[in-house]
C-alpha cells in the first residue's frame, strides 16, 4: 500500500452520477475491510430530506454547501485513522475545494462510465434533480469529465458487474 494511503485511509469515489459508485464502493469496501460511506446518503440523515428535495427547496448553490461540510466531516473521520471507501455524489469533485479536501486526504478513483449506460440508469430512476432535462444532462456530463480526469487514477467501466471493476480497482498500484 502506498504511503499517502497508509497515513489518510481513504478510497474516494468519483464519477457521474448512476455511475455505480455506491454498488462498487459496498463491494470495494468489502474486499479491503473498511467501512463504506456514500456521502449523499450521509447528507440525506444529516437533513432529514431527500437530494432531490434540497434541490428543490434550497438550490444547488446551498446542496453544494451542505456536501462540502459531510466531506470534511468523513475526511476529520480518517485523520483520525478510520479507513473508508467513500462514495461522492456526481458532482461533488467539480468542485474545487472538495477535490483539494480529497487530494491531500486518500485516493480518488474515477468510475469513467460511457454516457449511454448513465442514460439508461437514471431513466430508470426519477429523484436526481439535474438529469430532468436531457439536454442538460448531456452537457454537464461532457462538463464534469473535465474535473474528473482530476482523479489519481480512473477504472473505465464496461461492465453492470460491480466484482469485474473492484477488481481492476485492487490491481491499481496503490496496494
Amino acid at each position: 500500500m502506498i504511503l499517502k494511503l497508509k497515513r489518510t485511509p481513504a478510497l474516494y469515489l468519483v464519477g457521474f452520477m448512476a455511475a455505480g459508485k455506491t454498488t462498487i464502493g459496498r463491494v470495494l469496501a468489502y474486499e479491503v475491510g473498511w467501512t463504506f460511506v456514500d456521502i449523499d446518503d450521509d447528507i440525506e440523515a444529516a437533513e432529514g430530506m431527500s437530494i432531490a428535495s434540497i434541490f428543490d427547496a434550497r438550490g444547488e448553490e446551498e446542496f453544494r454547501r451542505i456536501e462540502t461540510e459531510a466531506i470534511r466531516r468523513r475526511v476529520r473521520e480518517v485523520e483520525q485513522g478510520h479507513p473508508m471507501v467513500i462514495a461522492l455524489g456526481g458532482g461533488a469533485f467539480a468542485q474545487r475545494v472538495n477535490h483539494e479536501l480529497i487530494f491531500d486526504n486518500g485516493v480518488s478513483i474515477w468510475l469513467d462510465c460511457p454516457f449511454h449506460t448513465v442514460q439508461a440508469r437514471v431513466e430508470q430512476a426519477a429523484h436526481r434533480p439535474l438529469a430532468r432535462d436531457p439536454h442538460r444532462f448531456r452537457a454537464l456530463y461532457l462538463k464534469r469529465r473535465e474535473a474528473y480526469e482530476r482523479a489519481e487514477y480512473r477504472i473505465e467501466i464496461a461492465s453492470d458487474d460491480p466484482v469485474q471493476v473492484v477488481a481492476a480497482i485492487l490491481k491499481l498500484p496503490i496496494f
